[in-house]
């Protein structure tokens, strides 16, 4: 274990990368206003960077349901797991309740658990699993078949070297291209990218969520492609929290070409999560970074579009994104434990769950045999699990939480 010492020019370097792009933010045909709250969960993921913010006074855990299995989910994932719960639960003569939880779930579920009146099963996303283990809220889940998951869903889900939770499905950034606006819909580098734009005539070259405040997820694959990373690793492959690498040697490489592309007008302030996908779904931008929530607007757009994985600098890295995995976990203080280990056994071992979920409320599944079950009509989907295959799964250690603001910035 080490600590890395902070380097001045390192900081410097930094700051000024962050000083090229504020100084592009003003384009105002981007539009937007980047003071503007986060989007809710329903309309883009969790903040993948970072922690959750602590419950406001008025969010109240539900009362727990009375049934055999409780489920606790956001409103959107409960809607979707409602049907196949119920069927489960019929074929196995068990009573299933899945309530929806709006606000901070999982702090609501940590106090609930603690208190002994929460559910028994809750559905979440990997990068929880710090404060949840922190806080012995969930209990470890052996995975009977772990060839069924991609490696990254694995990783995700092992903390201490103990897998604590199933996942089913995954989510990452990729590449959008306008098919209309550039005539190279897998550009192999970013220069390649901003040269085919250019050809192309494309009003945006890139939109890629950043605002005013800085965009740390969205980030990612240029700050890794220049050889920056948040954790090193220790030798057993776990996160070493004391190893922070914001300042490195490859991250003031990554800050020196990012802070050229936001002289050039590649990167925009002006561009951030209310309007990068406005922008591409309207034909401004011949590419878009963005994940599978994206999907639906761009079609609603008529656009015709190619998704690929994202380039890295020419010369430099591969462009790395983030992954996040969405998990059944079980609680450590549910009323009936052993209700919730058959059930997150039965989607481990059967995807009929996943797929009832699926049908509802489409996202990347985690499962093998569900991206390719779902590949010839929703080609996207698998396209999006198979991009989270190779990404890194977002820093699940609560450390994570002090690091991601301070980076966007």
């Amino acid at each position: 274990m080490r600590t890395r010492p902070r380097r001045l020019g390192g900081l410097i370097a930094l700051t000024t990368a962050a000083a090229l792009l504020a100084a592009c933010g003003n384009d105002e045909t981007a539009g937007g206003d980047a003071d503007e709250p986060a989007p809710t969960a329903e309309a883009e993921p969790d903040d993948p960077v970072d922690d959750e913010e602590e419950p406001a006074d008025e969010e109240v855990a539900p009362v727990r349901a009375d049934a055999d299995l409780v489920i606790w989910a956001d409103p959107v994932k409960a809607a979707a797991l409602q049907g196949p719960a119920d069927a489960w639960g019929a074929a196995n003569d068990i009573s299933v309740a899945v309530q929806p939880v709006a606000g901070s779930l999982r702090d609501l579920f940590i106090t609930a658990d603690q208190a002994g009146n929460g559910p028994d099963v809750l559905l979440g996303a990997h990068d929880w699993l710090g404060a949840l283990v922190q806080n012995s809220s969930i209990v470890p889940v052996p995975i009977p078949d772990t060839s069924d998951f991609t490696a990254t869903a694995l990783d995700a889900v092992t903390f201490d070297g103990q897998t604590f939770g199933i996942p089913y499905s995954v989510e990452t950034l990729g590449l959008f291209a306008n098919n209309q606006l550039t005539a190279n819909p897998h550009p192999a580098t970013i220069e390649e990218m901003v040269e085919a734009a250019a050809a192309g005539g494309a009003e945006h070259p890139l939109c890629l969520q950043l605002g005013l405040a800085g965009d740390a997820y969205h980030m990612q694959p240029l700050f890794t492609s220049g050889g920056g990373y948040i954790f090193g690793r220790n030798d057993d492959g776990s996160l070493n929290a004391q190893d922070i690498g914001v300042d490195s040697d490859g991250a003031i490489v990554a800050a020196t070409r990012i802070g050229e592309l936001g002289a050039a007008g590649v990167l925009r302030t002006s561009i951030d999560w209310t309007n990068s996908i406005s922008l591409f779904a309207e034909g401004q931008c011949a590419y878009l970074i963005s994940g599978p929530w994206a999907i639906t607007p761009i079609i609603e757009g008529g656009i015709d579009y190619t998704i690929s994985e994202i380039p890295g600098f020419a010369g430099l890295g591969e462009a790395r994104s983030f992954a996040t995995v969405n998990n059944f976990f079980v609680a450590a203080g549910g009323a009936n434990m052993a209700f919730a280990q058959q059930f997150v056994a039965d989607v481990a071992g059967s995807p009929d769950v996943v797929l009832g979920m699926f049908t509802t409320n489409q996202s990347p599944p985690a499962q093998i045999t569900l991206q390719n079950q779902v590949a010839a009509d929703f080609p996207d989907m698998a396209k999006f699990g198979e991009l989270a295959g190779r990404a890194d799964p977002m820093p699940a250690i609560p450390e994570m939480g002090a690091v991601g603001g301070p980076l966007g910035q």
